[in-house]
Parts: C-alpha cells; sequence; structure tokens
C-alpha cells in the first residue's frame, strides 16, 4: 500500500525546469556516459524529473526515452528499478495496442481531428510577424499580451561560451521566418507547446536585452547593430529596462513566514574561513523581509537575531500566523575532505519522501539539530501520507524561488550553478499547512562562493530574487 501511494505522489509531483526538454535529456544523456557516481546520481534524478513531466503532458515517447534512462542509470547505481522495467514494458505493450487501433480508424475521424485542431489554434493568440526596428525585434500578435503572457529567463553556460536568451509566450506561432543578424548566432521561433511559442536567442557573447509589452506588440531591444527592414514595425515607445516589481495593496492579502536557518548554539555549517552558516542566512532572511514588506506583503520571521529554536516550532509559528507561505534559507557545505571547489550552486528544496542520494545527504545536514524522538522508520511513514495538494503547490513555489533567484545572481555574477529544484525529506517543512520550501543559497564550503554570501550586495541580489519569485507565484496561483 506504502508502494502505491509513493508512486501516486510521484505521478503527481510536476517537476518543472526552465530549460527546455530536450535540453535536459541531452544533459541527463551525457552525465550517464560520465564514470563519476555523482554524475550518474544527478542523470537518474533529471531522467526521473522528465519522467514525471511525460506523464503530466501524456507524452509517451519521452515516457519511453526518460524509463530507458532511469533504468540504465540505475543499473550503474545498483538502485532498484524493477518498477520503472514493468512500466516501460506496460508502456511498449500499450503502444502496440495504439498504432494497431489508430490504423483501423477512417480517414473521415482523421479529417475532422485535423479541423478540431485548427479551430483551437485560430482563437489562440497568435504570432502575426516578426520584423526588425533598428536593433529591436518587433512581434506584432493578433489581440493583446499581458504581462502574464511574456516569460523570459536566461539559461548562461559562460565556460562554453554560450548564452541563451528564451521567451516563452502565450500564442501559436504563425508562418514566421527564422531571423538572422550578424552579430548573434542563432535565433530561433519554435511552437513549444499548443498554446505556447518560444523564441531562443543564443549567442557566443553575453547580450544586454530590454522588452516592453504596447498592446499587441512586443518590442525586445537587443542592442546590436542597427537592421534595415524594409516592413519593420515602428514603435510607439522607446525601449526601457524592464521596471522593477512595485508596491501593490493586494499583496497584503498574503503572509508569508521566514525562517533563517539554525541559531543560537546551533551554527549550522561552518565553511571557508570559519564563516557560519546561522550568520549568513540571517543576513538574507533580513533583506528579504524588508523588500516583500515594501512590496506589501505581511512579514514575520521564526528568528530576527542569533537565537536558537527547535525545528517544530518554526512551522508551528508560520501555522500559527495562518501564513499562505514558509521559506527556509539554509547554505549548503560539503566535508573539508572532498574537492571543496567543485561544489557550488543555489538549489531549493521542497517536502517529499525523496530517496536521492543528494537530497538525502541535504536532508541530513538540515536535519541534524532534530532533538523529538520520532525514529526515522516513523518520519518515513509520515512523509508517505502527506498532502498531494500541498506537496504540487510547493513545487510550483520551489520552480519559481529557483528560476527567479537565478536570473537576480546571474544579471551580475558569473558562474553562478543552478543546482535545480529537488524533493527531499526535509523534517523542519515537516506539519507546515501551507506552501514550504527549504532554500539553499549556495556553498560556504566553496572559497569563491563563501566571499559572495558574506558579502552584502550579493546577499541583497539573492533577496530579490526570492521576492520576485513569491511575487511570480502569487500572480500565477491567485
Amino acid at each position: 500500500m506504502l508502494k502505491l501511494i509513493f508512486f501516486a505522489l510521484f505521478l503527481f509531483t510536476c517537476s518543472l525546469s526552465a530549460k527546455p526538454t530536450d535540453e535536459t535529456m541531452s544533459r541527463a544523456d551525457l552525465m550517464l556516459k560520465s564514470k563519476n557516481k555523482t554524475e550518474i546520481f544527478r542523470a537518474y534524478n533529471e531522467y526521473k524529473n522528465i519522467y514525471l513531466r511525460a506523464i503530466m503532458n501524456s507524452d509517451t515517447k519521452l515516457k519511453k526515452r526518460s524509463l530507458n534512462g532511469i533504468i540504465d542509470a540505475g543499473e550503474k547505481l545498483h538502485i532498484d528499478v524493477k518498477r520503472y522495467k514493468k512500466e516501460l514494458k506496460k508502456s511498449n505493450a500499450n503502444s502496440k495496442k495504439t498504432a494497431q487501433s489508430s490504423s483501423k480508424s477512417s480517414k473521415t475521424s482523421k479529417k475532422e481531428t485535423t479541423k478540431n485542431k485548427k479551430i483551437k489554434i485560430s482563437k489562440n493568440k497568435r504570432l502575426l510577424s516578426a520584423s526588425w526596428s533598428g536593433s529591436t525585434l518587433v512581434l506584432k500578435f493578433s489581440s493583446a499580451l499581458s504581462s502574464k503572457d511574456v516569460n523570459y529567463f536566461k539559461i548562461i553556460n559562460s565556460s562554453k561560451k554560450r548564452y541563451r536568451y528564451i521567451f516563452d509566450i502565450n500564442s501559436a506561432l504563425g508562418n514566421i521566418k527564422t531571423l538572422k543578424h550578424k552579430e548573434i548566432t542563432k535565433i530561433r521561433l519554435a511552437q513549444f507547446k499548443p498554446k505556447v511559442s518560444r523564441m531562443v536567442i543564443e549567442n557566443s557573447k553575453s547580450l544586454k536585452i530590454n522588452y516592453e509589452i504596447d498592446g499587441k506588440t512586443l518590442t525586445i531591444d537587443l542592442h546590436v547593430k542597427a537592421v534595415k527592414a524594409p516592413k519593420a514595425i515602428p514603435q510607439k515607445k522607446k525601449v526601457t529596462k524592464t521596471k522593477p516589481i512595485a508596491y501593490s495593496k493586494a499583496y497584503s492579502k498574503y503572509t508569508i513566514v521566514i525562517d533563517p536557518g539554525h541559531g543560537g548554539r546551533d551554527s549550522g555549517a561552518v565553511g571557508y574561513k570559519r564563516y557560519q552558516e546561522k550568520k549568513i542566512v540571517l543576513a538574507i532572511g533580513l533583506k528579504l523581509r524588508n523588500k516583500l514588506k515594501k512590496l506589501g506583503f505581511k512579514v514575520y520571521m521564526t528568528r530576527s537575531k542569533d537565537k536558537y529554536i527547535k525545528l517544530k516550532k518554526r512551522t508551528k509559528y508560520a501555522n500559527n500566523k495562518n501564513a499562505d507561505m514558509f521559506i527556509s534559507i539554509h547554505a549548503n557545505s560539503i566535508p573539508k575532505t572532498s574537492n571543496v571547489n567543485k561544489a557550488y550552486g543555489v538549489e531549493t528544496y521542497f517536502l517529499s519522501p525523496s530517496r536521492s542520494s543528494r537530497a538525502d545527504r541535504v536532508a541530513a545536514t538540515e536535519n541534524r539539530a532534530e532533538i523529538e524522538d520520532m525514529s526515522s522508520f516513523a518520519k518515513n511513514n509520515f512523509l508517505h501520507f502527506l498532502n498531494r495538494e500541498k506537496i504540487i503547490a510547493s513545487n510550483k513555489l520551489s520552480i519559481d524561488l529557483q528560476q527567479s533567484m537565478l536570473s537576480s545572481l546571474r544579471s551580475k555574477y558569473d558562474n553562478v550553478r543552478d543546482g535545480g529544484v529537488r524533493e527531499g525529506p526535509f523534517w523542519i517543512l515537516v506539519g507546515a499547512q501551507m506552501p514550504a520550501v527549504l532554500v539553499e543559497v549556495g556553498f560556504i564550503s566553496n572559497p569563491r562562493e563563501a566571499k559572495r554570501l558574506i558579502n552584502k550586495k550579493y546577499q541583497g541580489y539573492i533577496a530579490n530574487g526570492l521576492a520576485d519569485g513569491v511575487v511570480r507565484y502569487f500572480m500565477k496561483n491567485q
């Protein structure tokens, strides 16, 4: 019975990334070829994330590819993957039945299906044209856009000189040709999802990009040499930098509890030059509180000074405040005996009965202050009965916080690694009656990242990113 519940939780947990599925799959395939067990573990987790996404999107082809990856990685790591083998066998059998059934379908039904698809696309926003106006790309749509219709993010790999700037737009793609520019490596337009078109601007050097929405027009200034286009759409307004999120009375209805990890006699991790986790996360927590208050949110902190608080009292405090969100802030670390220079980056966790090696390692570190008498077996049993809706909501919150934090840091700093959104058994999140996440803001065991983490400006960029993620979450889930 527990296995069925565990499997159901995974089916409803939507693991999402800002990166396209084909790139995630390619990355997982590359990691699988490594001889390093850590890399193979990462591949195993990536395949599982893709598998969950395939189930949510009913993508049979992607499901088979991810299952093969899970099985290959699991066998290399000596993990029991019998369940995934059975699922792959069942999926192959279903595919044969579907193929036989579809071959018997009439031509009439095919025509009707095609007509229905065309009708659905025609009702959606449609990209009518894309052209250059000076250094600006001008995209014209069939109906007005709102800020919620455009999702902009970046994927930066400076070591490989690969800079990608991605726009996901709620629209159907018209008959638009690929745009070109001498100073830019590639610009691609594609129908990413049935109702989402994607533009990827890829270059070997970083670009300064600003965009603006004006009714039916989306203008994207790439700050490159002007292109003469005979059918360029004139701009109605000058392109300016994207305005920062401002105060709103609408935010005052939301209550947020910020939990700076550890404190008092519990210093948390002690890293490079004896920097203490408890001090760093408190500084970031205070900056995040001030930022959220300026935006209009009601904000409380489990601790605003160097004070020890039991883990169970932290979520109890959030419950008593009827909080809409619980954010626990921590800093990561690895033993001195390891290669401290290789471990760095930010990652976000949500509560789930995860069994990945990485999640267990981090959870073991953050759970060490737990002094309750509940046995490990009892805790694991409790995790299997977690509220499904809360897990999904916490996963969505994790994605928004992780993406916004990365975007904020990468706007000013190089070599900011995306550790991803992960699930894990963190007891500090147990008992929270609202979406709850644990954010690892970096590794204080890594010399370069530790120096950044004690810097007030760097802490400010983390806080700004987390605040933007909070706003993004509530905008999507009102």
